[in-house]
């Protein structure tokens, strides 16, 4: 099995805890503030996992202006997208439609990929992103409590 694959499996465990704290401390702490938190507690695992390397001589970081550029724009868009996890959680939203929404991340990443950095589009990728967009369309009918 690929080495990435167990990276992956990681992520998707750590993001889904991501969801399950975010829901857990939505009704306990505002949209913005608990955002700020968040992220905060982000940069410091990150600055730990560097001083790690730095400790072990392992250091193998490299930067470029363009790397840093598109690095903002993700520190930007986790940053809203934390925000906008709070007030879903906040206005009523259910976890079990954090599936869904991230489904719809997943749709515009395949279709990104397709585009953009020329991966093949197979019919079960296309079949898996339109089912991805029709879940997250879905989810409008979900019964309310």
């Amino acid at each position: 099995m690929a080495t990435w694959f167990w990276y992956a499996i990681a992520a998707a465990i750590l993001y889904g805890l991501h969801q399950v704290f975010t829901k857990l401390a939505a009704d306990n702490i505002s949209d913005g503030l608990g955002g700020l938190v968040v992220e905060a507690a982000a940069a410091v695992t990150i600055a730990i996992y560097l001083v790690f390397l730095w400790l072990t001589n392992s250091w193998t970081q490299k930067a470029t202006a363009t790397g840093i550029w598109y690095s903002i724009l993700t520190g930007i868009s986790v940053g809203a997208g934390t925000v906008m996890f709070f007030l879903l959680f906040q206005k009523g939203g259910p976890l079990s439609a954090v599936p869904m929404v991230l489904a719809g991340g997943a749709a515009l990443m395949a279709v990104s990929g397709i585009l953009f950095f020329k991966e093949p589009a197979s019919w079960p990728r296309l079949l898996g992103i339109a089912f991805s967009i029709a879940g997250l369309f879905l989810l409008r009918y979900a019964p309310e409590k």
